[in-house]
């Protein structure tokens, strides 16, 4: 199959990753159209294949992940891209159409089965189950299903097709930005790294048994990218562990809450400095949005006080764009249905969406 049909088969049109018969349909139609300018579901498909065929030419591509199997204490973050998405257009009715006149495809979602999370965890009996459900006209096909494995895939076709192209992902619990750190781990020659946003280390190789949740990611990702330092990590609060012992055993690199919030300059000069100093060419930006601090976003799994200030995580995202390089990035953790305060969802939502767009820009930077 030609990876363009391939990934006509794998995704969905922006907003239709969750699977929904009655309650909530309505207003997923109703979003799709509004994203895709479209007067009926026959239309939104056509204009969603039309984006795919535009991925060789692109500069950056959009992925919705809306799972939040591999989430821990309160769920919710499946809600997160179709509320960004919301709001982007809320903001800018033309959103798609600015978007695409600046090179970004938004190559819709990843279809959700919610049991699931990766292939590797399922049965030979279940994961042929799935494929049946996922792709009934294709009787024999070897497609992934679970979230994470079908976006890794996806992100595998789009960086063939476009080796340059940067993705940008909206999750989705933590765990979802595993597709990007894999494919990019594949696909890139030049020395890179990750720098994470988080209240969390995220570090754990395994959690009750599960090697790929919201928990471990970044201690794979670490591992994908030879340590060294390459993974840095902003705005850690919430741990067992002290900074050292990270930084001794895992050879990751760590500027904590309290740090940022007492020397910012200083805090994104450092960050900037060890960087250049290890030699990376270019960055992953993920982007926990419990990093920040609990006042401006509750609407999260894990709130946490004592976090980054807005405007320091928007000017940490600049800084990389303009010094280091973008390769991409994602904005993870937004779970309206969760908010603790009567405007949280919406105070949450608005501050993701503006990380998307600064997120977009960095990427989009001249350098």
């Amino acid at each position: 199959m030609e990876p363009i049909a391939e990934l006509g088969r794998l995704l969905r049109p922006a907003g239709g990753g969750l699977y929904l018969v009655s309650t909530g349909r309505a207003e997923q139609v109703a979003l799709q159209r509004r994203l895709y300018s479209a007067a009926s579901e026959e239309e939104v498909q056509e204009r969603f294949h039309r984006a795919l065929a535009a991925i060789p030419t692109a500069r950056a591509v959009i992925l919705g992940i809306p799972s939040d199997v591999g989430a821990g204490y309160l769920r919710g973050a499946n809600i997160g891209p179709q509320a960004i998405r919301t709001a982007l257009l809320d903001e800018d009715p033309a959103w798609s159409e600015h978007a695409a006149a600046r090179g970004i495809v938004d190559l819709g979602d990843v279809f959700v089965v919610p049991q699931l999370l990766h292939d590797d965890m399922l049965s030979p009996g279940q994961r042929a189950s799935a494929c049946r459900a996922l792709y009934p006209d294709l009787p024999d096909a070897d497609l992934p299903v679970s979230p994470l494995s079908i976006a890794e895939r996806a992100l595998d076709l789009v960086l063939t097709l476009n080796p340059r192209v940067a993705p940008l992902l909206l999750g989705g619990d933590h765990s979802t930005a595993w597709p990007a750190a894999a494919a990019l781990a594949r696909h890139r020659r030049e020395p890179w790294g990750i720098v994470q946003s988080d209240a969390h280390t995220d570090l754990l190789p395994e959690r009750l048994g599960v090697k790929y949740c919201f928990a471990t990611w970044s201690y794979h990702a670490n591992d994908l990218l030879g340590r060294g330092g390459r993974l840095v990590q902003v705005g850690i609060r919430a741990s067992r562990h002290d900074r050292d012992h990270w930084e001794r055993t895992l050879d990751v690199r760590q500027f904590w809450a309290e740090q940022c919030l007492r020397r910012p300059g200083e805090v994104l000069d450092a960050i900037v400095a060890h960087l250049r100093q290890i030699g990376v060419r270019g960055v992953y930006f993920s982007n926990d949005i419990d990093g920040t601090d609990s006042s401006y976003a509750d609407a999260t799994g894990t709130p946490e006080p004592n976090g980054l200030e807005p405007e320091f995580v928007l000017e940490l995202i600049a800084r990389l764009g303009r010094d280091i390089g973008l390769l991409g990035g994602d904005v993870m953790e937004v779970a309206p249905p969760i908010a603790r305060t009567p405007d949280g969802a919406v105070r949450t939502v608005a501050l993701a969406a503006r990380y998307l767009r600064a997120t977009l820009d960095g990427i989009l930077a001249p350098g």
